[in-house]
């Protein structure tokens, strides 16, 4: 059985997938998308992206990091693919499921999902423009608006010849609404053969062995719930060898905000490290009353060194 960390948008770049691969339990990494228009990106958009490019295409901990293409048009998002591949990606994965308005205004992410014809283009020509032992993966929702058109689209999938298929269990119009419709997975399953990764609303242990006897999967996604406990990953872990689960502690977990502010720092500036910082423990504080006090008292600083002369005296 495989975990995989979700490539969320704005929020799980280079410092994140770091610092929780770091932590251990994650099988495999995405990227954020990179969008791809009408061209080329040059390659210093590949490693701005994607700085494990530059080291085997996996994280410091050695976790593999699967490069994710956004993009409405079959031919730029081949040669993009291309060119990732060239760099040294280990796979492409393709984003059918992005709900954000300004993309699928953009002709990208969920919006493909109306047309199956369209996502069977994609994958296919980005499959036939890569060698064929580079995996190439799409991540889809169950629809846009009707989730019976999940088991068209995984077909598409399935006959453009993908290497596996990561359902998020929510139309477009869903959104991040719960609850995550679990139970379409098992007929998806009924009309493909590839294998199928299960992602939405798994926040605990309990959330995941649910999951895992809704939809019967051998593999797994999960976003937001390791981002309100970064140690879930290996909870999980912990649970599938039988083995007692450590329970985290907010002393435990709040020890790694100010590794997370400097390395943010590094990798844009102190002022983009302020913004990410805060939206992390924005999401700690989803399920954690301690982190939420934190967030409360630091949000409404702006300025870098205020904020991590504070971010320090909390988290001593």
């Amino acid at each position: 059985m495989k975990l995989f960390l979700a490539p969320m948008e704005g929020v799980v770049d280079w410092v994140m997938r770091d610092t929780l691969t770091r932590l251990g339990g994650i099988d495999q990494c995405v990227t954020e998308f990179l969008r791809v228009t009408d061209r080329l990106h040059p390659e210093s958009v590949f490693y701005k992206n994607c700085p494990e490019l530059k080291t085997n295409s996996r994280t410091r901990w050695g976790t593999p990091v699967f490069v994710q293409l956004l993009g409405g048009h079959a031919e730029p998002l081949a040669l993009n693919a291309q060119r990732a591949v060239k760099l040294g990606a280990l796979g492409i994965d393709l984003n059918f499921g992005c709900p954000a308005k300004t993309v699928n205004r953009h002709d990208g992410g969920a919006s493909l999902l109306k047309s199956c014809d369209r996502v069977f283009t994609i994958v296919d020509t980005v499959r036939k423009a890569i060698p064929s032992e580079v995996p190439v993966t799409a991540k889809i929702r169950l629809g846009f608006d009707d989730p019976s058109k999940c088991l068209d689209i995984a077909q598409a999938v399935q006959e453009a010849n993908a290497t596996w298929l990561t359902v998020h269990c929510r139309t477009k119009t869903d959104g991040y609404r719960p609850p995550a419709y679990w139970e379409w997975i098992p007929q998806i399953k009924e009309k493909t053969k590839m294998k199928i990764v299960a992602n939405g609303e798994i926040w605990n242990v309990g959330d995941f062995h649910r999951c895992v006897e809704v939809t019967q999967c051998e593999d797994y996604m999960i976003g937001r719930g390791v981002l309100s406990n970064p140690y879930l990953f290996q909870q999980i872990k912990q649970s599938l060898t039988h083995e007692k689960v450590t329970e985290t502690h907010w002393e435990q977990t709040k020890l790694l905000l100010p590794q997370f502010f400097e390395a943010s720092t590094l990798y844009i500036n102190d002022y983009f490290a302020v913004s990410r910082t805060k939206q992390w423990l924005k999401a700690l504080s989803l399920k954690n009353a301690e982190a939420k006090q934190v967030f409360d008292e630091i949000k409404i600083l702006k300025k870098p060194k205020e904020f991590r002369e504070n971010l320090e005296r909390i988290c001593r």
